[in-house]
């Protein structure tokens, strides 16, 4: 599978309280499971307006649809292809 970055706009997700940011995994969670074994959801980032969700899946097109399913805009969809750390220095 390959590693995208999905950059989702949502107002004020950011001010979200716990329990909020709880029913929206979940949300996301059964969008999953209709698609898997294809995509996994592997971390997500929330800053004010703004989620970096961190994804494996098999293409593209398995992302659009998971944002079709969850109800969670996918704005801007970036496939990683290499990643370095402080260890690539050494």
């Amino acid at each position: 599978m390959q590693k995208f970055i999905i950059e989702r706009n949502i107002p004020d997700v950011g001010s979200l309280e716990r329990a909020q940011l709880k029913e929206a995994a979940a949300k996301s969670n059964e969008a999953l499971a209709q698609l898997a074994p294809d995509i996994q959801w592997v971390e997500s980032y929330v800053a004010d307006d703004k989620t970096f969700c961190v994804y494996l899946a098999k293409d593209e097109a398995l992302i659009r649809r998971h944002a079709e399913l969850s109800g969670f805009p996918a704005n801007k969809i970036t496939r990683v292809s290499k990643t370095i750390d402080p260890t690539t220095a050494t």
